[in-house]
């Protein structure tokens, strides 16, 4: 494929505002005098195009997940693999990095949000420009394929055809490590990516204060005698009904309608392409209708953030969310702190029984909170309980380790896996369906990720307590159901900036203190012992 740089429209080489993009000239003045209004032109031109490549990226990912026919998987690909080489043509051409390095010593004439884009996008170059080309390229259309072939041995249960894709996958992220920091553990380059500052060297010490916890009380709870049913909610539930009752879920949790487009995919999960506009993808279980109901709001969290970043972001490298960590506390926060809730709970059942009103007419809050926090050491991470899912995560985590580190290779996956799912949760893995293959991270190349979810259930355990410290009646806003003070609370404090400020700016911010797992863990503790008579 040709690496040759792009011709874009809409540039005026005449203009003052003379646009540094591939192919064009720097924003000087004739005389070779540095210009500052052009530079700020010129940038405000790369990001409207790093814009448009962002959308087309994300609507065709998106959509290949849920709407795309299967012979459409490698033409997919192909389109995805263009837009990335011309992405890393605008952003790591010379004149990209001269403008920026002008704009950056010109920093006391920018404003707070050129500032910030200037650092972002200084960034983001900065973990591309030593990336050959063709290799990005060929990530992506590996990952583009590997995807499909998840979807296939996810439903056949055969992890032998997925097994070389993710050694392919693996092979091709230590590479692609090796040219953004050659120094560094590649391990690190990821989970850098996903968390900026973080390393293995944090999540050792984030896990090991979260197992010290959660394994004794799991063991603790396990003991206990108080009986937790899931009567009313076992049996089946019509699968059209339980999309009328994720329509309802979005109004519930107070997202805009207007800016959300609900679709159904293999495995859940939310994008936002602009303040205005979110994708929810989910699918519907007849026989756990409480799955559908904590999915939705799991993934209405990661939407409320993506539109409740300033919409004067919407075109510029800072919309989104900061990290896929902060991401994830916003989309725990609302399925548990907010969901799990017993103040919400009446709330949420008088939802549900709209529509099935033959199955929960008569069921009631006190049942639903019974049946939503119930602790039940089972293999699919999605669908676990608040207690055990740390230890879900901290198994994808080690077994990752282990694969970056070339001590395991895709082979060895369901032997690890099954052997830490028998040590941290006394279960034995059913089958490869519901066991390595259950996930959809690695075949996109999201190596790095999971261990975000649990670093953002913690971060938002110590939002939560915030709140509640600064006077806010957390319940009775949940028993309310108008969940706009909280709303408010997270857009002012976190929303907003998008990628402007880092998660550790963020939480200190919020907070008046830096990130602490300590309130994650007091949560987990103070909960499940009341729940559980401990």
């Amino acid at each position: 494929m040709s690496t040759e740089q792009p011709t874009l429209t809409g540039f005026d080489p005449q203009s003052d505002a003379t646009a540094v993009l591939p192919g064009m000239p720097a924003a000087v003045s004739p005389a070779g005098v540095p210009n500052p209004k052009a530079d700020i032109a010129a940038l405000d031109e790369l990001e409207r195009h790093l814009y448009a490549h962002r959308y087309a990226q994300i609507g065709m990912t998106s959509y290949g997940a849920t709407i795309d026919p299967a012979a459409a998987t490698a033409d997919r690909g192909e389109a995805l693999a263009i837009l990335a080489e011309e992405d890393q043509a605008l952003l790591c051409s010379p004149e990209t990095g001269a403008l920026l390095d002008r704009l950056a010593a010109s920093n006391a004439l920018l404003n707070p949000t050129q500032a910030a884009q200037v650092r972002i996008l200084q960034r983001d170059r900065a973990s591309m420009v030593d990336v050959p080309p063709e290799v990005q390229a060929a990530f992506t259309r590996l990952t583009t394929e590997a995807d499909d072939v998840w979807r296939h041995a996810k439903a056949a249960g055969d992890w032998n055809a997925f097994e070389p894709y993710l050694d392919r996958i693996v092979a091709q992220m230590r590479e692609v490590a090796s040219y953004r920091n050659p120094s560094a553990d590649p391990y690190d380059v990821w989970l850098d990516e996903y968390e900026h500052d973080t390393s293995r060297a944090f999540y050792d010490r984030f896990f090991s204060q979260v197992k010290d916890v959660v394994v004794p009380l799991l063991a603790d709870v396990r003991a206990s005698t108080r009986p937790f049913g899931r009567s009313p909610f076992v049996g089946r539930f019509d699968a059209g009904r339980q999309w009328e009752l994720a329509r309802e879920l979005v109004r519930l949790e107070g997202l805009d309608e207007r800016k959300v487009f609900l679709t159904t995919t293999e495995h859940p999960f939310s994008d936002g392409l602009t303040s205005n506009y979110a994708i929810i993808a989910c699918h519907v279980q007849e026989d756990d209708v409480l799955a559908n109901v904590y999915t939705m709001l799991h993934e209405g969290g990661h939407a409320l953030y993506e539109m409740g970043v300033d919409p004067a972001l919407n075109y510029t490298s800072l919309k989104g969310g900061t990290s896929m960590g902060m991401h994830e506390a916003q989309s725990r926060f609302f399925e548990n702190y907010v969901g799990r809730n017993m103040a919400f709970a009446s709330r949420l059942i008088e939802v549900m029984s709209r529509q099935f009103r033959g199955q929960l007419g008569r069921a009631t809050a006190n049942q639903l909170y019974a049946a939503a926090n119930r602790v039940e050491a089972q293999p699919i991470r999605t669908e676990a309980d608040e207690l055990t899912y740390p230890l879900h995560v901290l198994v994808r985590y080690e077994v990752e380790q282990l694969l970056m580190s070339g001590e395991a290779t895709a082979s060895d996956v369901p032997r690890l896996w099954a052997e830490r799912y028998k040590s941290y949760l006394g279960i034995d893995v059913p089958n490869d369906a519901r066991g390595a293959l259950q996930d959809t991270h690695w075949s996109g190349g999201l190596i790095g990720y999971f261990p975000t979810y649990a670093f953002g259930s913690a971060i938002g355990a110590q939002l939560k307590a915030t709140m509640v410290r600064e006077g806010m009646d957390f319940d009775g806003v949940c028993a309310s159901g108008d969940l706009s003070l909280i709303h408010a609370w997270l857009r002012d404090r976190i929303w907003r900036f998008g990628r402007s400020r880092d998660t550790s700016e963020l939480i200190l911010d919020a907070c008046g203190e830096p990130f602490s797992p300590t309130y994650f863990t007091d949560y987990l503790v103070e909960k499940f012992s009341a729940l559980y008579g401990l």
